[in-house]
């Protein structure tokens, strides 16, 4: 499958053309919110799509605020040096792990 990602959308196989961009945008501005709200401090949070075994994964030069990569660059996070101490991760995952934090997951 070919994947081309633009400022607002994706497109697959050059076919029609998918929100995803915009939307994960829109999901990491709420999650951010929750994860403050929760946390009583402002927690960063970016988006980020990921395409398994795209045969071509091409990004529009202007694409931005939104990162797209392969499954297989996942690994290259693992590295990355974080700007949070590990008290903050604990309670930035604990705040995550509470169902009472995110309303939509309790409908259905």
């Amino acid at each position: 499958m070919d994947v081309w990602v633009g400022n607002d959308m994706v497109k697959i196989n050059h076919g029609e053309s998918h929100p995803y961009v915009r939307k994960s945008r829109s999901e990491a501005a709420r999650v951010a919110r929750i994860l403050e709200r929760g946390c009583g401090y402002p927690v960063v949070v970016k988006p980020l799509l990921v395409f398994v075994k795209p045969a071509r994964l091409d990004k529009a030069s202007s694409l931005t605020g939104v990162r797209a990569l392969c499954e297989r660059d996942l690994a290259a996070f693992g590295p990355l040096s974080g700007v949070l101490r590990p008290e903050q991760v604990e309670h930035i995952y604990a705040v995550a792990r509470d169902r009472r934090n995110w309303p939509d997951a309790l409908q259905g």
